[in-house]
């Protein structure tokens, strides 16, 4: 009999590619992992590895079983989220993550619709980290976003359902000069020999910003990167160069920024472990933030019905 416990690791070190990084990810030790992978293989009676030095691969066996790893992980998450629905109501811990805009704006007052017997706790996580906190079990469910122009990419293991949808505003300084044509006043290229300001490249907003620039036929030039939108908008407003940001980003904007809606968009999902998503504590998170996207003072896009991809 297959532990899975046992695949759970296996799964881990096809995605992680080291023993090291998965004991660090599980918190392991790396011998202990190691033991682990080989009562796997004694397990499963074919070689699932193969070492060279301290490289260790997946033989085409250590392929397969992973694929069928998958499967049995995902009927286990299902097991368990019929069986939390048969308890009179979900309790205990729920982990959270999600990103910096959503956390500010939105995710406390969905904290406070959740039913009183669960404990929700939030940690701030970059979308591109979600799909392995969620397989390690450090998370439950999360909160990620994707852009046009940048498709968010989960693994096979998650999971999303849409949740909203919000424009992308061009930000500038309100005493810059306005365009002579009142129709470009929304339009990238306006604005293509000014300065900007972009998030640090490797981040999702920082290739959606750089390529939404190519795509209007210019390569911009940055004189700031930041990652904070209140000091976005703060340097915008100064006169320190352009941005793009999400509405959430600005619901109350500084004086002194212009705001321009661009055909652009961010979209927000819930996300989590395939198999997982019938669990009633991801449901009650789920009709929290419906609540309250429902309610809030200012304007988002309509709740998504599907997700677009350019």
């Amino acid at each position: 009999m297959l532990d899975p416990r046992k695949l759970r690791l296996l799964r881990e070190l096809a995605h992680r590619g080291t023993i090291a990084a998965v004991a660090e990810a599980l918190t392991f030790t790396p011998s202990a992992v190691s033991q682990q992978l080989a009562a796997l293989e004694r397990e499963a009676g074919v070689p699932l590895l193969e070492r060279t030095g301290r490289t260790v691969t997946l033989t085409p066996a250590g392929r397969l079983l992973v694929e069928h790893a998958q499967a049995v992980l995902e009927e286990l998450d299902r097991a368990s989220a019929a069986l939390a629905a048969t308890r009179e109501g979900p309790t205990g811990p729920l982990r959270i993550g999600a990103f910096p805009t959503v956390t500010r704006t939105l995710v406390p007052a969905a904290l406070a619709e959740l039913p009183p017997g669960l404990e929700p706790m939030v940690t701030e996580i970059d979308p591109a980290d979600v799909s392995a906190a969620l397989r390690a079990g450090e998370l439950d469910v999360a909160l990620i976003h994707e852009y046009d122009f940048v498709p968010s990419v989960m693994d096979a293991g998650v999971e999303c359902a849409p949740l909203f949808s919000e424009p992308i505003y061009l930000t500038t300084r309100a005493a810059r000069t306005a365009p002579a044509d009142p129709a470009a006043a929304g339009s990238l290229a306006d604005v293509r020999d000014e300065p900007w300001i972009l998030s640090k490249p490797g981040t999702l907003c920082h290739t959606m910003a750089v390529r939404a620039c190519h795509a209007a036929g210019f390569e911009p030039r940055v004189r700031h990167y930041i990652d904070d939108f209140d000091t976005v908008l703060t340097f915008a407003a100064a006169g320190q160069g352009v941005a793009l940001v999400p509405r959430l980003a600005a619901p109350a904007p500084p004086a002194g920024v212009r705001l321009t809606p661009l055909p652009i968009s961010r979209r927000t999902l819930i996300a989590f472990r395939r198999g997982y998503g019938g669990h009633p504590a991801i449901s009650a998170f789920q009709r929290a933030m419906a609540a309250r996207i429902a309610s809030t003072t200012f304007p988002l896009g309509a709740p998504c019905s599907s997700i677009g991809r350019l």
